[in-house]
């Protein structure tokens, strides 16, 4: 299987992520697991350029928020 490759991009009003077909999936396994009854509101995943995101990726952070 392929690694996971994830490029977030945007400008003022709209952001992309872009990713193959492994990232896509383990992005879906990521916000299912924030989706999990157990966690808690607040629980959040930072992602970041260079790190778990393709370089040249802007920061994202992915956050359970059960306000909304």
């Amino acid at each position: 299987m392929d690694e996971p490759q994830i490029k977030v991009y945007g400008s003022t009003g709209e952001i992309t992520i872009a990713a193959n077909a492994t990232g896509l999936r383990d992005r879906a396994e990521r916000l299912l697991g924030l989706a999990d009854p157990e966690l808690r509101d607040g629980y959040h995943e930072h992602l970041e350029g260079g790190i778990n995101l393709e370089d040249g990726s802007i920061s994202l952070i992915l956050a359970r928020d059960d306000k909304l």
